[in-house]
């Protein structure tokens, strides 16, 4: 996530957050600070993971006040230690106090799912598959959680529903059968996107391919089924594995061969990863 992404697509939702927390006022702070006093707190991380958005962290301090500083000692993608210092944040010391809470928010949601990811992308070994994300993410928070998945190792399923063509089992009702909802597809949409089609059987796995879907959705199928459709599929189609995929049952689909295996656990499940703003003091 560069500077100009992040001014572009993120600036507003920070601000958005940091609105939420102060509607008014910080009235703790302004009560007990009543003047700029610059002061420097630590970074620590209070449990072993892998960091993601620091940018954001650093982000919601500058909003309150461009000339707060940070200083960071580790990097998006990082694995972090308990215990360890990973940043300092220099500035006006009621800056600091009223945005701890929005900043951490952001990097202990963004951390936990970035460390849930490589959790997961550890149980894929040396296999070919790539792990997705899906859009089962918090409302105004895509950005960032599909951010945390990248950093932690996963790729990215399509971002929202502009992106590409996913005919689901909804989509297929509404068409009338597999085979339409492709050609209808196929005609509307432009001919650089992928049309990729979620099925449920193997009725379903010979119609996509015969109707030339790019890529087959396996949607909660058995391990026999999936390993029938594969053989069914023959490479004629990329593959997908999605369905309830966590990292304790992600086991059954490794050895597949499928391209990619989809969860939305990566952004929905993950819990936050413990970090902390420590050690407030002035300096001069």
């Amino acid at each position: 996530m560069n500077n100009i992404t992040m001014t572009l697509q993120v600036d507003h939702l920070i601000m958005e957050a940091l609105r939420e927390d102060i509607s008014s006022e910080d009235v703790t702070t302004n009560a007990v600070m009543h003047e700029a006093v610059t002061g420097e707190v630590d970074l620590i991380c209070k449990q072993d993971g892998v960091i993601a958005g620091l940018q954001v962290f650093q982000r919601v301090f500058e909003l309150l006040d461009k000339d707060t500083k940070v200083e960071f000692f580790c990097k998006d993608g990082d694995e972090v230690k308990n215990g360890q210092l990973m940043g300092k944040v220099t500035g006006d010391i009621r800056v600091l106090l009223s945005g701890e809470r929005v900043a951490l928010n952001y990097l202990q949601r963004m951390s936990g799912i970035a460390s849930y990811t490589r959790s997961v992308v550890s149980l894929l070994g040396e296999s070919k598959t790539k792990l997705l994300d899906t859009r089962k993410t918090t409302p105004n928070m895509r950005i960032f959680e599909k951010y945390a998945v990248r950093a932690g190792g996963g790729y990215n399923h399509r971002y929202n529903l502009s992106d590409g063509v996913l005919l689901k089992d909804n989509h297929i009702g509404a068409a009338g059968s597999v085979a339409k909802a492709i050609q209808m597809a196929k005609e509307y949409a432009p001919f650089v996107r992928k049309i990729e089609v979620e099925v449920e059987n193997l009725d379903m796995v010979k119609e996509a391919v015969e109707a030339g879907a790019d890529i087959i959705m396996l949607d909660n199928m058995s391990t026999e089924e999936m390993q029938e459709a594969i053989r069914i599929i023959d490479g004629r189609a990329e593959t997908e594995c999605s369905g309830n995929v966590t990292k304790e049952n992600i086991g059954r689909l490794t050895a597949l061969g499928v391209d990619y295996i989809s969860s939305g656990a990566l952004t929905h499940s993950a819990p936050i990863l413990d970090i902390s703003l420590k050690h407030l003091h002035a300096v001069s």
